[in-house]
């Protein structure tokens, strides 16, 4: 495993949980030991760790925190693990187990995951609009809102290359082992205190004539710790030119001073800013959990050449001619043209082989992103993945909805539970009673009554009740996607997937 990693990590999770209660026994870590790996083994830090990323991911009251023995240790690293899994990290072939024995590279791995979505949360043009100052001449926005974060990190970055009269680079490896580059990036985006509240913050140039690439490269991380961003990198990791530390440092510099001005909005589309969608983020937060490859960034755009749906039909055994599917890199001349047959083939293959309802939807409507048809498509995808996971439990006989209500039901009234549900459209559900009155059928002291509001909810504690439930079910084992406003909203698609879930883990149980 790389030991430059684990001390770059070290030192972030130290800055990020310093002032946390919770995590005082834990930290600071040392890291020049192993004392990382021990000290997530109890699952805290690395719930917090998560919620450090993306904000309200896990409700701390699921959270084990006091007593723990091995049962509710393994509670929190599920909890950990499901709900990193939500975020969109890869965690197909890590287990609770694993983090218990802190095993290194996986370790290492899920933490890269968990920390890059926090880095790269603001790199999006929608949650912002700086960015489009990014632009190239001639360029279309919609052709800058297709870029990933590295692109854009990579865009910025040579914006204030180019302002200061230096070359551009093209990578986080091989441009920058020198540090010049770094050196000119720091300078441009330290404070200039044109502000009235800020104070300008001077840029020491003395050490960028040093003939020792080492020397050079600890003058410039002092020039960034003026500005609070010595963070993931060593010298010896510049000069290495360490790709995915370089990587960390420069969103950890964009994410503090931007020095990007917002252009003026008259001349956009401002439609084009609308941010995703809670849905579209859940369904691609599920594909980048399964571990499809390239990582998708933007639900439409990263669709059009239908790789990932192809590599999503493998997953839920709709079976696939790869010698039927056109690979990139696509010739410049002609090759939208391979992309929209990747797009009819994968049309093709969801009416005939996986028995999809598409109607009214062609392959074009893939390749130009359409939302509603590629979200038809999409769901349904994740459907399948859903009920394939509950029908290999049971038998492998086929699990449909009215199978899953009547298991529900049923698993309430045995445990002597007054919630039932009708259908997933039930308005009940909006309390996220049967939820968790489910979850303690299963799985009896998961839940804390005292935490669960029952008479005359507002919509505060009707959100407070399904945050927790999300949470407790992730706790108990169930790979939930869905987010709690489904519950409160009742969003049948996504509170389908909640008890499908919740169903396979008490199948599961019986096991």
């Amino acid at each position: 495993f790389s030991e430059e990693e684990k001390v770059a990590f070290v030192n972030w999770i130290n800055k990020a949980l310093q002032d946390d209660p919770d995590c005082k026994h834990l930290l600071p870590m040392n890291p020049s030991d192993a004392s990382l790996f021990k000290s997530l083994a109890d699952g805290i830090l690395l719930c917090k760790m998560i919620n450090f990323s993306q904000p309200d991911t896990i409700d701390e009251r699921a959270i084990n925190k006091k007593k723990l023995t091995p049962f509710t240790i393994s509670e929190n690293l599920n909890l950990a693990l499901n709900s990193a899994s939500a975020i969109g990290c890869t965690v197909v072939n890590i287990g609770s187990q694993d983090l218990q024995e802190g095993k290194p590279h996986l370790v290492l791995g899920l933490l890269w995951q968990i920390i890059k979505v926090g880095l790269f949360a603001d790199i999006e043009i929608s949650r912002n609009e700086a960015l489009i100052a990014l632009l190239n001449e001639g360029e279309e926005l919609d052709q800058l809102m297709k870029l990933s974060p590295e692109e854009l990190l990579l865009r910025w970055v040579n914006y204030h290359l180019v302002n200061a009269g230096w070359q551009k680079i093209s990578n986080f490896s091989q441009d920058i082992k020198d540090s010049r580059a770094y050196y000119h990036l720091l300078n441009q985006i330290a404070p200039k205190g044109d502000d009235l509240d800020e104070l300008p913050i001077r840029i020491d140039f003395s050490g960028f004539h040093d003939k020792n690439d080492l020397r050079r490269a600890e003058y410039m991380l002092q020039q960034a710790d003026k500005l609070g961003c010595r963070q993931f990198v060593t010298p010896a990791d510049v000069v290495a030119g360490n790709p995915k530390l370089n990587l960390a440092f420069v969103a950890n510099l964009f994410n503090t001073y931007p020095a990007l001005h917002k252009p003026d909005s008259s001349s956009y589309d401002l439609n084009l800013l609308e941010g995703e969608s809670k849905e579209e983020r859940t369904f691609r937060n599920w594909m980048n959990s399964l571990g499809v490859n390239p990582y998708v960034n933007h639900l439409y755009s990263d669709l059009s050449d239908a790789l990932i749906i192809f590599q999503l039909y493998d997953m839920t055994r709709v079976p696939v001619n790869w010698n039927h599917v056109n690979k990139p890199p696509y010739p410049l001349l002609g090759g939208n043209m391979k992309k929209i047959e990747n797009c009819n083939y994968a049309v093709e293959l969801g009416k005939t082989k996986a028995k999809f309802s598409l109607v009214g939807i062609a392959g074009h409507d893939l390749n130009e992103g359409n939302p509603t048809l590629t979200l038809a498509l999409v769901w349904q995808l994740m459907r399948r993945y859903t009920l394939n996971v509950l029908s290999d439990l049971g038998e492998g006989e086929k699990v449909n909805d009215d199978i899953i209500i009547k298991w529900v039901n049923q698993t309430l009234a045995k445990a002597n539970k007054k919630t039932s549900i009708t259908s997933f459209k039930d308005k009940s559900i909006s309390t996220s009673l049967p939820v968790l009155d489910l979850i303690d059928a299963i799985a009896p002291k998961a839940v804390r009554p005292e935490m669960i509001k029952r008479e005359d909810l507002s919509n505060q504690d009707k959100l407070n009740n399904a945050k927790y439930a999300i949470s407790v079910a992730r706790k108990i084992g169930a790979r939930i996607y869905a987010l709690p406003d489904d519950l409160v909203e009742v969003k049948p698609k996504m509170v389908m997937t909640v008890f499908a879930c919740l169903m396979g883990r008490g199948l599961n149980k019986i096991k």
